[in-house]
């Protein structure tokens, strides 16, 4: 593939991009909340969707409730329209519609005076890119990673969006060098670094518990956290109405005894998180190993 299918594929995302992003909001609001409905019914919803559900909230999938895959697709698509918009929405505003309570926003304060540096680890929740105009609009500058998409042009479009939030973006993989170390060096000089860290990408997850169930998340916010001597936070955004919601940040996580410990107690707040706010969980794929597919378990030496 590549070449034209890149193309086309490339014109088609700028496309639809600028079409999202310049419509009216209520236009917009109503076709994706139309779209997140319609997929949420659509033979039931995502199959995966309903098994991750069913171990949020204690049932099977087939008890999981209608309204909940409706409402969580709703979320969904949600978060895209709103991705799509940001650029061109005011940060002030988006800023004003992020509630937080005054033990998160001292917490994360303390945190950021010590001087240390700050991981802040995120679950796909909410609207993470919201999260971060939040920040930079009160604490500044941060440092992320992204994971390379296909085309190349694909990516760059992602990558030049964030920046254009304020966002330090370095890619996962195939940068000038390893994301680890120049995230370990913004973290040495007191600054704040913010990873996606309830999905693991790679083959060198670490093994812990959620909802009960075993699975693997990133090793990253652990590691750095360690190995820098920066505060680790957890991190949880979810929706409370039509455009509001809330950012929780308080939860400092005890770097104690090791990156296992460290992620367990990690993927332990997600799960206290999460189960908050089911429906804003942006989980659509395999995320326990009870679901991985043959392939995949082969490839991490699973039986």
């Amino acid at each position: 593939m590549g070449g034209l299918g890149d193309i086309v594929a490339d014109l088609g995302y700028r496309a639809g991009w600028a079409a999202v992003k310049y419509s009216p909001e209520t236009l917009a609001r109503g076709v994706f909340d139309a779209a997140g409905t319609f997929a949420g019914r659509r033979n039931g919803g995502p199959e995966q969707l309903r098994k991750n559900l069913a171990r949020v909230i204690g049932t099977t999938p087939d008890d999981v409730p209608a309204q909940l895959v409706e409402e969580a697709m709703r979320s969904y698509a949600r978060y895209w329209r709103e991705a799509f918009r940001l650029p061109t929405t005011d940060p002030d505003a988006i800023a004003a519609s992020v509630a937080m309570t005054d033990y998160d926003r001292d917490s994360l304060d303390a945190s950021i005076r010590s001087g240390r540096g700050v991981v802040m680890a995120l679950p796909h929740s909410g609207n993470w890119d919201i999260a971060g105009v939040w920040l930079v609009k009160n604490y500044g500058r941060f440092a992320t990673v992204a994971e390379r998409l296909e085309p190349e042009s694909l990516f760059d479009q992602f990558v030049a969006y964030r920046e254009s939030l304020g966002f330090e973006v370095f890619p996962l993989t195939g940068g000038e060098q390893p994301p680890f170390q120049v995230l370990a060096e913004r973290l040495r000089a007191g600054g704040l670094v913010c990873l996606m860290a309830d999905r693991d990408l790679s083959a060198h997850g670490v093994p812990v518990t959620m909802f009960g169930e075993k699975t693997r998340i990133p090793a990253g916010s652990a590691k750095l956290a360690i190995e820098t001597g920066a505060v680790l936070h957890a991190v949880h955004h979810r929706y409370t109405g039509v455009g509001t919601s809330h950012l929780s940040c308080g939860t400092v996580i005890d770097t104690d005894g090791g990156i296992a410990p460290t992620a367990q107690r990690l993927a332990d707040a997600f799960t206290r998180d999460i189960a908050t706010a089911p429906a804003d969980w942006h989980m659509l794929q395999p995320l326990w190993e009870a679901d991985w597919s043959p392939e995949r378990r082969a490839r991490l030496g699973i039986e």
